[in-house]
């Protein structure tokens, strides 16, 4: 069972709780979509001043809509287009602080500022990236950055070893 743990407020702190509640709800689990599907809760529990916290999963050469938290996405996400899209090209993270001056932003809720997209590879191949975004400009710093790459590093270990 899983309860809601009180934050400290120290960032580094409570992200390294983060972490090992992740590893916690994990343990055991063999189906990836109830894996995505909790990860995406934890995260949109555990962080503040985000309206949209989700994966979206390489299929058939696009992203699709995986397991989320926020309102209603864009189903399908082309390669190289958007935050999402652009994560995948370039295979590394993507910190943006205004997503209106990304060029090709895909604008799925227009209450989002800024948007933090993590992508997922296993074995050298694209699974699907860990988006975020959030209604505060410059929201994601670099604390941040490591520690939802090291969440999603976590994640990826326990989908490529089906625990």
């Amino acid at each position: 069972m899983f309860q809601v743990e009180n934050y400290s407020g120290k960032k580094t702190d409570d992200y390294k709780l983060l972490l090992k509640q992740l590893e916690a709800l994990s343990e055991g689990e063999t189906d990836n979509t109830a894996l995505l599907a909790n990860a995406s809760a934890l995260l949109n529990q555990f962080l503040g001043q985000v309206n949209w916290v989700g994966f979206y999963i390489w299929k058939d050469n696009e992203l699709v809509l995986g397991p989320f938290q926020g309102l209603p996405a864009c189903i399908r996400i082309p390669y190289g287009k958007g935050v999402c899209g652009t994560a995948i090209k370039e295979q590394r993270t993507q910190r943006i602080k205004d997503v209106h001056q990304f060029p090709g932003h895909i604008a799925c809720d227009s209450a989002s500022n800024s948007e933090i997209v993590i992508p997922l590879i296993i074995n050298n191949e694209i699974y699907g990236v860990l988006d975020i975004d959030s209604p505060i400009t410059d929201r994601f710093d670099e604390i941040d950055q490591d520690y939802l790459e090291k969440f999603a590093a976590i994640l990826i270990s326990y989908i490529e070893n089906k625990a």
